[in-house]
């Protein structure tokens, strides 16, 4: 379950991959709806309260005593990689563009976009990207106290994993208005919960977050918050 798990979760991040530089980038012609945005930014708030229930340790209790703590990361990432690929398939377009760049200045946007992906792929690696996958937790193996490290990414901003969501959704060349709103939802989200999530962590980790927090200043990016 755990190793499948973690293949759909590769996968579930490919199809997203695919379907933001592809079919999010199509410029559709029509007329902007306010069905069509309630709709979106519905799909995707249940994708997000998934994701901030299973952030509690109650929810996560219940899980475990379900179906077993070493099997309660895989339900995670499970659920996690199918609503995604859901939110993907289902959203629906939104007609027009917000800007289009031509030129040679445009290359500067896929640099952007490569710099996210491998910051998100670095930071993951510094956690330990089998724990995020559940793999590791499957196989029996140890769950501490969280351990914060200032290794890479970490010693520039506390989250850096969501810095490279930023980089990844907003510099395009053509922002089309159905990738907009996907960039702008999903961002307005990781900012909302970045208080709580680190409220929790401080809560969990035995006051070694705190020292965290005196170590690395910036939350999100460097200089600004």
């Amino acid at each position: 379950m755990a190793w499948a798990g973690a293949v759909l979760f590769v996968a579930s991040l490919s199809y997203f991959l695919f379907t933001y530089a592809v079919t999010f980038g199509e410029i559709v012609a029509g007329t902007v709806t306010a069905r069509a945005i309630a709709g979106d930014v519905a799909l995707f708030t249940i994708f997000a309260l998934h994701h901030s229930l299973f952030a509690r340790e109650r929810v996560r209790a219940l899980v475990a005593r379900a179906v077993s703590p070493r099997r309660e990361r895989s339900v995670y990432v499970w659920i996690a990689s199918l609503m995604l690929i859901a939110v993907c398939a289902l959203w629906q377009p939104i007609p027009g563009a917000a800007w289009q760049v031509d030129g040679p200045i445009r290359w500067i946007f896929p640099v952007a976009q490569l710099t996210g992906v491998w910051l998100t792929v670095r930071s993951a690696a510094v956690i330990d990207i089998w724990e995020l996958s559940g793999v590791r937790q499957a196989a029996g193996g140890p769950e501490g106290r969280p351990e914060f490290k200032t290794d890479g990414p970490y010693g520039w901003v506390r989250h850096p994993i969501y810095l490279g969501w930023l980089l990844l959704v907003f510099p395009v060349a053509t922002m089309t208005l159905t990738r907009l709103l996907f960039a702008v939802i999903s961002s307005a989200y990781i900012v909302a919960a970045i208080p709580f999530e680190e409220r929790s962590l401080r809560r969990a980790s035995g006051g070694s977050y705190d020292d965290y927090i005196r170590a690395v200043r910036w939350k999100l990016i460097p200089g600004v918050y």
